[in-house]
């Protein structure tokens, strides 16, 4: 495994794949409803450097104000990447959950290595691969034709770093009683825990109890955490249910928050604090307050890792109505508040 998430590069070559076709002048490609579609497909030795993308149709349209939107394209297009000849995704997400954007909302931030910059989402994750790699994009929604603007810029080695690992993004959603661990990560294999992305939405307005849960991780099959907080919002360097509302910093931060509706979106990335595992490493949070005063509510979660060599994401992607987790959407509600 790497010993430092950034790597320094021996001399290559920096290339770019891009959706633009200079030939025709088309920017985009389009992917339709149920299908998969291989975005870029390389063979080669090299490392995934940064890619951007973005999509009309979930807040606004080019400029027609007429035009239809449906954020839910952001829980419902699915994002995969497969690295050297594994035939099972690595990475596999929802991409607005993916770049930390849980709940399909227009928020501005920016962190080192993901960010939602005004309408463009980013990923500067490295993604070394030794045979090549594949990106796949999968459209879930029944009637929205997806449009995808992309670019992917990577570097040719002739080496691969020592110990490189290979780069694993696994998301998970549901609904808790409230008083259930809410676990985000079972992850096999040996490997580097290097951050998660987690968003919340509480059926009861203007209750934030959930972040009342520490964080437990346990590490290799020991019987005892590893690691243990105080909260949620201090694993996530918080404090005080982040009491001045959204921020966002290189290494951690809230994008969104909102109590009356009982809504927030955290992140936190680990460096030097990365959490090292032989085996296994499993995560939850859990609430040490009594259930009955609490309430249930709706999450989803994306946790970042590095294996000593490609393998499935450890959670698969439920149907289009589990991935519908929501009590509510900004202008348009799932169903009534309790």
């Amino acid at each position: 495994m790497a010993s430092q998430p950034i790597y320094q590069l021996s001399p290559g070559q920096t290339r770019q794949l891009t959706t633009f076709d200079p030939a025709t002048g088309n920017k985009t490609i389009f992917v339709a409803p149920g299908e998969r579609k291989t975005v870029f497909a390389l063979e080669d030795r090299g490392m995934i450097a940064r890619f951007w993308m973005t999509m009309p149709g979930w807040f606004w349209r080019y400029w027609d104000p007429d035009a239809v939107v449906d954020p839910t394209v952001l829980r419902l297009t699915i994002l995969r990447l497969y690295f050297d000849g594994c035939s099972e995704a690595s990475v596999e997400a929802p991409v607005g959950d993916f770049f930390g954007v849980g709940h399909c909302e227009f928020q501005h931030y920016t962190s080192r290595y993901l960010g939602m910059s005004s309408g463009g989402f980013y990923c500067y994750f490295p993604m070394p691969f030794e045979k090549g790699f594949r990106l796949e994009i999968e459209n879930l929604h029944p009637q929205e034709e997806v449009e995808l603007f992309f670019n992917l810029t990577w570097q040719r080695l002739e080496q691969l770093p020592q110990q490189s690992g290979r780069f694993h993004c696994a998301f998970c959603t549901g609904e808790n009683s409230g008083g259930d661990p809410l676990e985000i990560a079972d992850l096999q294999g040996q490997g580097q825990f290097v951050g998660c992305a987690l968003s919340i939405q509480g059926s009861a307005p203007n209750n934030l109890a959930f972040l009342e849960a520490p964080e437990y991780v346990w590490v290799d099959g020991e019987p005892l955490p590893a690691l243990m907080g105080t909260g949620l919002e201090d694993y996530f360097n918080g404090g005080w249910y982040f009491r001045d509302g959204a921020f966002c910093s290189e290494t951690h931060g809230v994008p969104l928050k909102d109590a009356l509706r009982s809504m927030i979106s955290m992140y936190r990335f680990h460096e030097e604090d990365r959490i090292h595992f032989q085996r296994q490493l499993r995560m939850a949070f859990i609430n040490p307050w009594k259930k009955e005063r609490l309430k249930p509510f709706r999450y989803s979660a994306t946790v970042y890792y590095y294996l000593s060599q490609a393998s499935a994401a450890c959670c698969q992607i439920p149907g289009r109505e589990k991935l519908l987790c929501f009590y509510r959407l900004r202008d348009r509600d799932f169903q009534a508040i309790p």
